[in-house]
């Protein structure tokens, strides 16, 4: 379980809408009519993008961009800018012992799904994960299972459904939630619901969930800044490539669960740009086939002789 939303970490979103590329295209010919005289906007056509092809896994993409846009604005405005802040407010070490803290609570939900997948062994790791740093690492504040070989592994019960067999459904974007998909976001619902269930107080109470979560999500946002930046700074459609690293991203994890090496199954690619597939180049069976038969060729004619040219013919057998 994350107690906070997963995709905190992956919004940096600094690139330009591409709705204002559209603009500058949609205004071009017209500026050019005005600037004819005699000429009006209407006589010259304007002309538009061609549509996006939809993109399998992604049936709700016009809203998901439209989310994407509008936290993409919030991000910069105020989310972005605040995280930083806290960055130099709160010394590095401090907000280590946060998510420490707070990544030790998850422990619980880890084993729960660990037991639930059938793998004892695992669970075995977590539970003593769970234990050591709670007894020697003041309650998880201190990482000192990590030193006895015992890492932190995130695990839920979206990783418990994809084990047995449960598809993602259709990918989504949310404000704050970010980059999630249907079975995802669904089953992240439920892991924050087993500590407030099982246990009570203070998980069950509002200003402590309102609290953890924005300490975590303030904290991954400082910690995966550069990293995000670096993705999306030079990305042609920001908004395809943070979806496509999200997918590949759980692709991997999953596969990781079932001890399979992680395949590009949930798209064809999922790390190709769809708006750059109706400009590949055809290969497989969508190219085109050759004619095996060569092309018949024709002799050229030979060059007419120069006018200062004196033409020889050959000599004539004897006798004729």
């Amino acid at each position: 379980m994350r107690l906070a939303p997963p995709a905190l970490i992956a919004l940096t979103l600094t690139a330009t809408p591409p709705a204002i590329g559209q603009t500058v295209e949609l205004a071009a010919p017209q500026a050019a009519a005005a600037a004819l005289p005699g000429a009006t906007a209407a006589a010259v056509p304007a002309t538009t993008a061609p549509p996006r092809p939809r993109t399998k896994g992604d049936p709700w993409e016009k809203f998901n961009r439209g989310m994407f846009r509008l936290f993409q604005s919030f991000d910069r405005a105020v989310f972005r800018p605040v995280a930083l802040a806290v960055g130099k407010i709160i010394p590095k070490p401090i907000r280590s012992g946060i998510r420490n803290f707070l990544r030790n609570l998850s422990e619980p939900v880890v084993f729960l799904n660990d037991v639930l997948q059938l793998k004892p062994g695992r669970a075995v790791r977590t539970l003593a994960r769970f234990t050591l740093n709670s007894a020697v690492g003041l309650g998880g504040l201190a990482d000192v299972a990590k030193t006895a070989k015992l890492p932190h592994r995130d695990n839920g019960l979206g990783n418990t459904l994809a084990h047995y067999g449960v598809g993602p459904g259709p990918y989504i974007f949310l404000p704050i939630i970010g980059p999630t998909t249907l079975r995802d976001f669904s089953s992240a619902q439920a892991d924050r619901l087993v500590l407030p269930l099982a246990v009570g107080k203070p998980f069950n109470r509002f200003d402590w969930q309102l609290a953890t979560g924005a300490l975590a999500g303030l904290d991954q946002r400082i910690e995966s800044d550069e990293d995000l930046r670096t993705l999306l700074s030079g990305a042609a459609d920001p908004y395809a490539t943070l979806r496509s690293v999200y997918l590949q991203s759980r692709i991997a994890e999953i596969a990781e669960i079932k001890g399979k090496t992680a395949t590009p199954t949930t798209f064809e690619d999922p790390l190709e740009d769809p708006a750059s597939a109706d400009t590949a180049a055809p290969t497989g069976a969508d190219a085109p086939v050759a004619d095996p038969s060569p092309a018949p060729t024709e002799e050229a004619p030979a060059p007419p002789p120069a006018a200062n040219e004196v033409q020889i013919e050959p000599a004539s057998p004897a006798g004729t």
